[in-house]
């Protein structure tokens, strides 16, 4: 086993250092590489890993696999090489900020509530968090609040390995029972777990901590949260999409949901109105069809249900088989197929299969879609 010296435990901010290759592996997708020291986090402990360079050779991804640190490349590196090696700072420090403020959200929430942090997931864009016990919306912003004032005191996060006889007299979260030699992070009076990820420095440079959502998952709650530049960079995403809106509806910014409501309400209005105005139509649609057998229609610009409402209209009247079809705007057409009485399940299923159709209902009314022209459609209800 090729060991390694762990320089991100000696100092999570260590940027750049330099090493000697011990061996290049060949694997089945690259090259595992394998340093005398490393400034590069693998994967684990909820955290992904570092990526960045060794000299100009890329490193994708770190992985520690029965004890050895295993740095993933597409290039190989000749061993005993001197090389550089950078990490994409940027990327780390993101991390940082998220796993120190989920601590921060996991250890509050505890204190508050008892809850236990039963899964975690730093993804690329939120992070995930699993209480096993239930939280409101109320509960998560008075969460919120307390949190980003913990954030903002500035206090020294804590990290040590303290021996057997002092750990047990520890009260700190921990998913499992652990043994040997265990890493304790501890931000002053809002969180102390077990845990083998880097962290900032002071609780300051988390920045600020955002709560998303909160909604029921298993026998507690799935909580969504970010972080950090991740929360400058969602607060201008939204700024820039109210701006938006803002500048359409010609609304201040602070009055756009006024904006919206109004617009919802002329809208509801309107539709209405154009309903009643359809219902006319298809109405004379129908009386025009009267005693006519069966009727093929074609119309124009027709959502689905009023495709639905125009065909029941005249089959009430046309003593026959109604089949209204309206174009979409890929080309295809959306139906609905309706006779008094009738059985047009064989018929519909027959029609599907020659126009590249799906759909379905009662024997005696039928909706669904064919991928086909109006030609080909008029071709099959003439033979």
């Amino acid at each position: 086993m090729t060991e390694t010296r762990r320089l991100y435990y000696e100092d999570a901010y260590r940027k750049e250092f330099t090493a000697k290759v011990l061996e290049c592996r060949t694997v089945k997708k690259g090259y595992h590489i394998l340093l005398d020291e490393s400034a590069f986090y693998p994967e684990g402990g909820g955290q992904p890993s570092d990526r960045g360079l060794l000299d100009q050779v890329k490193v994708s991804e770190v992985h520690e696999k029965e004890g050895e640190l295993l740095h993933y490349t597409d290039e190989p590196i000749e061993p005993g090489q001197e090389v550089i090696g950078r990490i994409d700072w940027e990327y780390r420090f993101d991390l940082m900020q998220q796993h120190s403020g989920e601590h921060m959200v996991s250890g509050l929430v505890h204190q508050a509530y008892g809850y236990d942090n039963v899964g975690f997931h730093m993804g690329s864009d939120v992070i995930t968090i699993d209480f096993n016990g239930m939280l409101d919306e109320t509960q998560l912003a008075e969460i919120e609040e307390l949190v980003n004032r913990k954030v903002w005191e500035n206090k020294p996060v804590k990290i040590c390995c303290p021996p057997p006889e002092e750990l047990k007299t520890l009260d700190y979260r921990s998913k499992k029972e652990l043994t040997g030699k265990v890493r304790i992070v501890e931000f002053p009076e809002a969180d102390v777990c077990a845990c083998c990820g880097t962290h900032v420095a002071s609780s300051g440079e988390i920045g600020m901590v955002k709560l998303l959502s909160v909604v029921k998952f298993r026998e507690g709650v799935r909580v969504e949260m970010i972080c950090g530049k991740r929360v400058l960079d969602y607060l201008n995403r939204i700024n820039e999409q109210n701006h938006q809106i803002s500048v359409k509806l010609s609304a201040k910014p602070d009055k756009t949901a006024l904006a919206v409501t109004r617009l919802q309400e002329e809208n509801f209005r309107l539709k209405g109105r154009v309903m009643r105005l359809e219902d006319d139509v298809f109405s004379s649609e129908a009386q025009k069809w009267e005693g006519a057998g069966s009727v093929l229609l074609f119309q124009e610009g027709l959502e689905a249900d009023s495709v639905r409402k125009l065909a029941d209209a005249v089959m009430q009247t046309c003593g026959g088989c109604a089949a209204v079809f309206s174009r979409n705007e890929d080309g295809s057409y959306k139906y609905a197929l309706g006779e008094l009485n009738g059985d047009l399940r064989q018929f519909t299923k027959e029609m599907n299969g020659a126009l590249h159709g799906r759909g379905g209902g009662k024997p005696f009314f039928v909706q669904g879609s064919v991928q086909a022209s109006e030609e080909e459609i008029r071709k099959f209800f003439e033979r």
